[in-house]
């Protein structure tokens, strides 16, 4: 991500089906907001009416918020026709307003408060991340739905089980269920192993995760994505306060004593995949089943060490890939 000023800035205000678009040059006056459609004829009606209002690819930034998906296919056209593309966290641009006295809501207000936003901050830019994402992506949020549906059967069928009488065929019927998602579960982990380490983007980067003691395929998958490959994380540090692996003190005026906490806006999905593959590791990797020992030796909580071996996963996980190294359990060294 790189950060540059840009003398002109377009705010998109983006709708599953339309999109409003506000574009200033100063920060403070605005241009008429018109509406495009969220289609590829839409976009391009987009870039010929940007141009004409003389906002060129290369001088102008183009602010939208990540929405759910519906940026994501608009950002990807622009940044293709040559647009500086910022995609920024709503919260960000909430408080912005807040700052700026704006509590209307409209779809033109917004676009020209993205905008205005823009203008004034300069956010990082976007650039779409490599093919191997989407197709990592994918995959795990098909996994992690096989697997709520798998856990929701089983409990079905265990309370089918306690029943005073069992229907027959509705015992079997779930059954088939569970049978037919854990054989969906197998081929989905199939597939991510495989794309784990086929020739892309990440490959190097997933095999040195992969000779982590304790990361598995699905936890090595979270951290590409999560992560970007660690490219979206300077250090350890960053990376483990970005997992959610890092609680946050609460030491305030008369919060003198208040718990630590994790931070709302973490990665809970990478978090979770770290909380799992720690409880591998505290069993069999050598330099971490030590540190576990020692945690729980002086008292700590079974979660709280945990957590914290999750923590030194991560930074393990983000020295050997951006120092392109193999994880070597004999060294007895950890990221600090």
């Amino acid at each position: 991500m790189t950060t540059s000023s840009y003398p002109s800035v377009v705010g998109i205000d983006i709708a599953a089906h339309s999109a409003a678009v506000a574009d200033t040059s100063n920060g403070s006056e605005f241009g008429s907001v018109f509406e495009v459609e969220q289609n590829a004829a839409g976009w391009q009606q987009l870039v010929k009416t940007l141009q004409q209002r003389d906002h060129q690819p290369g001088s102008t930034l183009v602010v939208m918020e990540a929405t759910g998906t519906y940026w994501m296919q608009l950002a990807a056209f622009l940044h293709g026709a040559g647009y500086a593309v910022s995609v920024v966290n709503p919260a960000d641009v909430k408080r912005f307003g807040q700052m700026r006295h704006q509590f209307a809501k409209t779809d033109a207000l917004d676009a020209r408060l993205l905008a205005a936003y823009g203008y004034l901050i300069q956010p990082d830019c976007w650039a779409p991340p490599p093919a191997v994402y989407e197709e990592l992506m994918q995959r795990l949020t098909e996994r992690e739905a096989v697997v709520h549906m798998l856990t929701q059967e089983r409990n079905r069928l265990h309370a089918l089980a306690r029943r005073p009488a069992q229907v027959s065929d509705v015992h079997q019927r779930a059954q088939a269920r569970i049978a037919m998602l854990q054989a969906q579960l197998k081929e989905i982990d199939a597939y991510l192993r495989r794309t784990l380490i086929s020739d892309h983007a990440w490959t190097e980067a997933a095999k040195r995760l992969l000779t982590i003691t304790g990361v598995g395929i699905v936890t090595a998958a979270w951290l590409l994505v999560g992560t970007l490959a660690f490219t979206a994380c300077a250090s350890p540090q960053q990376a483990a306060a970005y997992a959610g692996v890092v609680p946050m003190p609460r030491q305030s005026g008369s919060s003198l004593h208040a718990t630590a906490h994790i931070h709302p806006a973490s990665h809970a999905r990478l978090r979770t995949a770290l909380f799992s593959a720690s409880l591998s590791a505290v069993r069999f990797n050598p330099s971490l089943r030590p540190f576990y020992q020692k945690l729980r030796a002086a008292g700590k909580p079974v979660k709280v060490a945990r957590i914290a071996v999750a923590r030194k996963l991560i930074h393990i996980a983000w020295a050997v890939v951006t120092k392109h190294t193999d994880f070597d359990p004999h060294r007895g060294t950890l990221i600090a």
